[in-house]
């Protein structure tokens, strides 16, 4: 248990520092004095950083001690948000934010690995909950923190407070933590040649194409709240804590739904957001009910995320570890291309509210991607044996 809430909370700390942008997006672009949408770059690059850290640093790390490894990629962790925070102008605090990401993946990887191996093997799907909740936290509870910092004292300090909350998680690990014995492990030649195959490859395609339309949401969900829906910038925290809540409810509501019924449930989830995106652009200019659809995206948002993940791990059950760091690169290629995409949108004539529309637009694509990958993956099925009685008759 305390193993667990260790990494739980370095889970929440890290990935603190990617949500937190969301919130002090507008001061960091006032700040540096460039646009809202060159602004967002920042998660751009943050993406970029992920996918390609993610993969790369899990296979090649593959023969390192788990816990010294972890160790060494919260100290990395720690001194990017700490560049991030003294960054003089917007190209280094680029740098700094990718030399942020790039280890972001492989920790939270190598940190589900651990969880599970220390705990009783009917107990690990609760294990990677939990660890998992750490991302919600964030959302709920890091972002909304970060960006009244960032209010209060600049955008400057949300970055060091996260950095010295990874500071804290090091030694919470360095001096808590017990490496589990090592199991025997697939050479990484062997892992990626799993990573190819076409349900692998669908599923990741899957994770990117589904997330792009929602997560450039999330990007400029600050200005939209703001410039477009006229909330004042003292509800951000608060609407943000409203955004995470939703987040968390359909986290649950999702895997409960998925493990119900996989085939189903994830197209109707992503017809939904997509609906909920088209209504929000509707209602884009109502402080109320702007808010009301904000809200319903963040929970439909994060409902599709657990069949997503669930999808992956059982097309590529023989390199749990590196398909998990690969979907987390999918899902930040997607975060990557709503950060570009957005940004061209909102500083182009139609303006922020555009986005929502565009969203829903990316989000039908994936809800195609899904059937497309269901009818796959039931037409790859054997076919069963005929019937003995059925075959003497005819």
């Amino acid at each position: 248990m305390l193993r667990t809430a260790v990494l739980m909370s370095c889970v929440f700390s890290i990935t603190t520092g990617e949500f937190v942008v969301a919130g002090i997006l507008p001061e960091v672009a006032g700040s540096l004095g460039v646009p809202i949408g060159t602004a967002g770059l920042i998660v751009t690059a943050y993406a970029l950083g992920m996918i390609v850290g993610g993969p790369i640093l899990t296979a090649v790390t593959a023969g390192i001690d788990r816990k010294r490894l972890m160790v060494a990629l919260l100290v990395v962790a720690a001194i990017g948000n700490v560049l991030s925070a003294l960054a003089p102008g917007f190209v280094p605090l680029l740098g700094a934010r990718v030399a942020t990401a790039l280890v972001t993946s492989t920790f939270f990887a190598q940190a589900i690995v651990v969880a599970v191996r220390s705990a009783p093997p009917e107990r690990s799907a609760t294990t990677v909950a939990r660890l998992a909740f750490g991302m919600n936290l964030a959302m709920i509870v890091g972002a909304p923190v970060g960006t009244a910092i960032g209010s209060h004292w600049g955008w400057r300090a949300a970055f060091l407070t996260v950095g010295l909350a990874c500071l804290l998680c090091l030694v919470l690990v360095a001096v808590l933590i017990t490496a589990p014995p090592e199991e025997s492990r697939r050479s990484a030649v062997a892992e990626l040649r799993v990573i190819r195959r076409r349900p692998v490859l669908m599923a990741l395609s899957l994770t990117a194409l589904g997330n792009i339309g929602v997560l450039m949401v999330f990007t400029y969900i600050a200005p939209l709240l703001t410039t477009v829906a006229g909330q004042p910038n003292t509800r951000l925290p608060m609407l943000l804590v409203g955004y995470g809540a939703a987040a968390t409810l359909g986290n649950l509501l999702g895997g409960t739904l998925y493990d119900r019924n996989p085939h189903t449930s994830q197209p109707v989830l992503l017809l939904l957001l997509a609906l909920a995106l088209a209504a929000a652009w509707l209602t884009a200019t109502s402080p109320l009910w702007a808010t009301a659809s904000i809200m319903l995206i963040g929970g439909l948002s994060f409902a599709i995320i657990p069949g997503m993940q669930a999808r992956v791990m059982s097309a590529a059950t023989e390199a749990p570890t590196l398909s998990m760091a690969v979907n987390a690169s999918a899902y930040q290629l997607a975060a990557a291309s709503a950060g570009l995409l957005g940004g061209f949108i909102a500083d182009s004539t139609p303006g922020l509210r555009t986005l929502y529309l565009i969203a829903s637009v990316l989000t039908i694509g994936g809800l195609f991607l899904s059937l497309t990958s269901n009818q796959t993956e039931l037409g790859s099925r054997p076919t069963p044996a005929p019937n003995a009685v059925g075959d003497s008759v005819r």
